[in-house]
């Protein structure tokens, strides 16, 4: 049997929609600590030394309370208001960054994810390196070293998403984006998709890519990303076509790159997706309901 050449599931997204990191904090945390959603930031925290309970106020779907006594990664991909109590007097010890992912809760990744990951960093292989380098940046002050810390927690957060595509049943990953770039032949079709959303993509070509007969490949696209092929399409351009018109791109341009027939085409599809016109949305509320 032939084998499939290995293919990109993340650097076709992660350049379309980029995932920026910026230093929050670094030491010893005391008492308690609150990380408001107000900023509109996701949070990435590393628990490296100490214990820690984290308190969700509010929060629907995660446990009011969870205690961590090892070394331990948490990513918020979302805003989402998040309380540390520490010991009061030894604390525990972080590194902490603010995420901004490109398009806000637009953003496919960050739509995928739960509301929380939070796994003990000796369960993640492939972090070693880049969390060896990150902690000897935040450790002492030295030129640059906000820029570089910034840049390494960027690498962490790519090494995460490599484990979740390979893991998405230890993370609790819902059927999704990531379960689908998790299978192997489903991440052909999807790849494909995500580099060429302006082509022609019936189902018989979506198929082929994944190797699969029309019948499978959409019982199986249904089962495991939780859609159907033809409304995540549809997704994945309205989510190109609300990224670029953030830029100040022309909707007639937009409208020939992501495959519809004229402006009118996208802006109804537009519409039915989103509730409101291209124009509405750029005017008010940056949302998807």
């Amino acid at each position: 049997m032939e084998t499939q050449p290995a293919i990109d599931r993340l650097s076709g997204m992660l350049e379309r929609f980029r995932v920026r990191a910026q230093l929050h904090h670094s030491g010893a945390l005391c008492g308690i600590q609150r990380f408001d959603a107000h900023g509109g930031h996701g949070f990435l925290h590393v628990l490296r030394r100490g214990p820690l309970e984290v308190r969700h106020p509010g929060a629907c779907g995660l446990p009011r309370s969870m205690r961590f006594d090892e070394p331990t990664l948490l990513l918020y991909p979302r805003p989402l208001a998040h309380h540390f109590h520490n010991p009061p007097v030894e604390g525990a010890d972080f590194t902490c960054a603010r995420l901004d992912f490109d398009g806000g809760p637009c953003n496919p990744l960050a739509r995928a994810l739960p509301a929380l990951i939070a796994l003990p960093l000796a369960q993640v292989s492939g972090l070693d390196q880049a969390l060896e380098l990150l902690f000897a940046e935040t450790d002492r002050v030295r030129c640059g070293q906000r820029l570089l810390a910034d840049r390494l927690f960027e690498v962490v957060v790519i090494q995460l998403m490599r484990w979740l595509l390979d893991h998405p049943q230890e993370a609790g990953i819902q059927p999704g984006l990531i379960t689908g770039l998790s299978d192997p032949r489903l991440a052909r079709a999807l790849v494909a998709l995500h580099e060429a959303p302006g082509e022609v993509w019936p189902l018989e070509r979506m198929a082929g890519c994944a190797g699969m007969s029309r019948t499978a490949f959409a019982n199986a696209f249904r089962d495991i990303v939780g859609q159907t092929p033809a409304d995540y399409l549809g997704d994945w351009r309205m989510a190109l076509a609300q990224s670029r018109l953030r830029e100040g791109r022309p909707i007639k341009i937009l409208a020939d790159e992501l495959g519809y027939a004229n402006p009118s085409a996208l802006s109804r599809a537009f519409a039915a997706r989103v509730g409101m016109s291209p124009r509405e949305w750029l005017a008010g509320g940056r949302t998807l309901p």
